[in-house]
Order: C-alpha cells, then structure tokens, then sequence
C-alpha cells in the first residue's frame, strides 16, 4: 500500500496506532528497513494528549465513558453553553449606531446550528452575520459599505463581546472537567441518555479546584479530545494503520476515525485478545464507530507466524473466551515447538529455558506476570544472563527480553518462555479476561514456545499436547 500509493501518503501523511510504547518502537525499526515512507507512530493516549494523563480509574467507569453515548452528552453539553440573547446588538460607527434586535440574532444562530458547522467556526461565522446584517441597513440608509467595512465590524469590540455572550468561546479541556466535576451540569448534558446511577459512577467525588490540578485518565483524555474536535475539525492524514483495535472503546474509535475522515484505514485485530474492560464485541460495531461502515470485513484462520501445535494448544482456550470465533490454524508444524514444563523450582526452570532458548538462532521473550517481574530480572542478573526489560527505552534492542504479561500485545519473539500461566490468567478481573490475556502471551512465540509452572495449568490447557512434554 505504501509503496503503490507512496505520492499522495507522502503528501497527507500514515498514522500508525499501536497498543504500547514497545509495539511501536519495533514497528518503527521494520518500516524503514522495509524502505517505506516515514510515518507517524502513537498510541491511542498520544493520540489524544489533550490532557496528561495521571490516574487509572474502575473498569466500569472507563467502560462507561467509553460507551458512545457520551458522544451525545459531550454534545449536548457543548452547544448548551449557547446563550439567547437578552438585549439587542449595538455597533457605533461614525455618528450612527446601528442595531440589530435580539430576535434576528436569534434566528442567525439557529441558520447557523441547522448548517451543522463546528463550535469554533460557529462563532466566526456569527461574528461575520452580525457584521453583514449591519452593513445592509448601512446600504439601505443610503451608504455604500464595502467587505473591508464588514471585516472591519465583525472584528469590532461591540460584535466581538456579544458573540462571547450568545456564542462563548469554549475550551475544551475545562468542558469536559466541568462535566465530570459539577453533578448538575451533567444532569442536565445526560438528561434522557444516561440514567442516574450512570451519572452518579461518572461524576468525580473529590474533584479538583481546577482542570490543571485534575487527575485525569485515558477515558478522560478521549472525552477531551471528542470536544476538540465539535469545536475545531481534527486533521485527517491519508491513511491509518490501527493494531489492535479490538482493545479500543467505541469513543477511542471516534478518536482514531477522525484521523481519516477523508482517508483510508487498514484495521487489525484480534476479538479473543480483547482484554479491556471497554473491549468492542463485534467488529461491525467497530467500523461504525470509525466512520468505516462499508469496510471490507476479512477474518483472517490460516497463519504463517505461530507454529501449529502452540496455536493449537492457545486455541483451547478459546470456547470460553470467543465461542463465536473459527479457531485458527497453521501451515508451519516441527517437532520441539512446544515444551511444557512442571517445576519445584520454577527460577531455576526459567533461567533454564532461556539459556536452552539463547543457544538456537534469534530472539527470545520471558514472559512473567506482572507480579513476578522485580524477582524474574533479579533472577536473570544473578545467572548473568543479559537482558532488557520490555518498556525501557531500549527494550527492542535486546536479544533476551523480559516481557510483563500486560506488555506482550502485539509483540513476537523467536523464542518465548512463558511463566506460570494460571498466575497471568488470575491477575485479571474477571476469567474471560483473564485467559484472553494468557492467550495473547501464548500466541507471541515464532519459533518455538517453552511453558514452565509450577501452579496447576487452567483447566482448558490440562490434558496432553501434541508436542513433547518436559
């Protein structure tokens, strides 16, 4: 795609949206080898940096401002701050005062919202109405204005404090902190769409004095971002390329959409890798919610990547965590892909594998839960194995990387040794979750994949293997 259209991308730009800080650094190391044009890489919280992020929050409440409802309440909230006017418009000019009732203003606003322009541009363009309807009881009283005049007026300290009065200027990052901050004025943008418990799980207990000072989230940061663009249109680039989408909430979707309103999209993912509270349940419903709802939908059941019997054996899993889907297969099957060991020991089973691992040709991933990465690369240091630990600066670098299950999305190894299973599938909050997460880090291995545990398997992958058990 890149290369076929490589003009117009170079002119207007590719977006590449990534799961994770890693994922992108590895991507933006394979394009360029590939020789393909530069493109910008971010994940879906650069992407929407219109506050900083500083707090997590319950997976219902960011489920909750995920759901795209609140596309109408951030709407309504936003045009509610629209004022009628109660006086009418005086510009002095010259030794006239010109005037232009309150009623008439009135119905330039509504001309203005039934046009559906953006916030912003709403008004500017009010500020030039103004402006016009002056001039033309300036030409019927016998002047002969010019658009110089009408600039001129529009720009006028009069037109310019009445505008802010009828139409006031709107930030959105203070928008979107009142909404959360102040219950009544959510009551009133959700009136009718969300319920009041909703409302009660949205609105902050201990909110801040000032936006600045707010411990903003992601979901927060992507409601802020939805308002930036009612007020002011967001950029469109060429084409957008969106991994892992599955993971991304109807809102987060908008926001990745309105990247490529007036361009192309390439969107990956994987339904039985969902492991966010606000995953999407059909990918239907995820083209709508990108602005693509006649997008070519292809599901994807041969791979090249993931040997036969690891696929395999990850596929059991997945009755429980997508019942709905057709289970993959491979066309690359050898003897030794996988290796399942039961240990006392479990560091030592580790240290172990990796070193077997290093001995055949690429790259290797240790893959831990997060509870066991302090100890893991502790492990590693006193057997002087050397190793990078995924999320560091120079993590892609590494031959041996040690990988925190919450990290391994979207990343591939030779080589993976994956630790204690049952430990990543308990860390999540629910089983479902839980053993999607498992399966992400189950499916990263290229080559070849060595389990070691010493707590019993989950129960979808207790039974024999089709590969040798350690």
């Amino acid at each position: 795609l890149l290369y076929t259209h490589r003009d117009q991308l170079t002119r207007q730009g590719v977006l590449v949206i990534g799961p994770n800080d890693s994922f992108l650094r590895y991507i933006a190391d394979v394009l360029p080898a590939l020789g393909e044009i530069d493109a910008r890489h971010l994940t879906v919280e650069a992407l929407t940096a219109g506050v900083q992020v500083r707090a997590e929050e319950p997976g219902e409440v960011a489920r909750l401002k995920g759901d795209v409802r609140m596309a109408t309440v951030l709407e309504r909230a936003l045009w509610g701050q629209l004022r009628a006017p109660t006086e009418a418009l005086v510009v002095p000019r010259g030794a006239r005062r010109w005037r232009i009732p309150a009623y008439e203003v009135e119905e330039l606003v509504a001309g203005l919202r039934q046009r559906g322009v953006r916030y912003g541009a709403g008004r500017v363009m009010l500020a030039q109405r103004l402006a016009h309807a002056i001039l033309v009881k300036m030409e019927l009283s016998g002047d002969s204005p010019d658009d110089r005049v009408q600039d001129a007026v529009a720009r006028s300290r009069p037109v310019r404090a009445f505008v802010d009065t009828v139409w006031p200027k709107v930030d959105p990052v203070r928008l979107v902190w009142r909404l959360l901050a102040d219950p009544r004025v959510l009551a009133d943008a959700a009136a009718g769409v969300l319920t009041s418990d909703e409302r009660s799980l949205l609105s902050w207990v201990s909110p801040s004095r000032a936006p600045g000072s707010a411990r903003w989230t992601l979901a927060d940061a992507v409601l802020v971002d939805e308002v930036g663009d009612l007020v002011e249109r967001t950029g469109s680039v060429a084409h957008v390329v969106l991994d892992e989408a599955q993971d991304l909430s109807p809102m987060m979707l908008r926001a990745v959409g309105r990247r490529c309103s007036t361009g192309s999209m390439t969107v990956l993912g994987d339904l039985a890798q969902a492991t966010t509270p606000w995953a999407i349940s059909s990918w239907t419903q995820a083209l709508a919610h990108l602005g693509k709802p006649e997008a070519h939908l292809e599901e994807l059941t041969l791979g090249f990547r993931v040997p036969a019997d690891v696929i395999e054996y990850a596929a059991r899993l997945l009755p429980i965590t997508a019942p709905g889907l057709v289970p993959p297969t491979s066309v690359r099957r050898a003897s030794g892909d996988l290796v399942i060991e039961q240990s006392q020991d479990l560091t030592a089973a580790l240290v172990a594998a990796v070193r077997k691992a290093s001995e055949r040709e690429g790259s290797v991933g240790l893959i831990v839960p997060d509870a066991m990465l302090d100890a893991t690369a502790a492990a590693l240091r006193a057997a002087a194995i050397r190793h990078a630990v995924m999320g560091d600066a120079h993590d892609i670098e590494a031959r041996v990387d040690l990988v925190p299950a919450r990290l391994a999305k979207g990343l591939e190894f030779d080589h993976v040794v994956l630790a204690e299973p049952s430990q990543i599938a308990s860390a999540e909050h629910d089983e479902v979750t839980g053993l999607r997460r498992l399966y992400v880090c189950l499916t990263r291995a290229v080559t070849s994949l060595s389990i070691a545990h010493c707590e019993p398997l989950p129960e979808p992958l207790r039974g024999p293997v089709p590969a040798r058990v350690g």
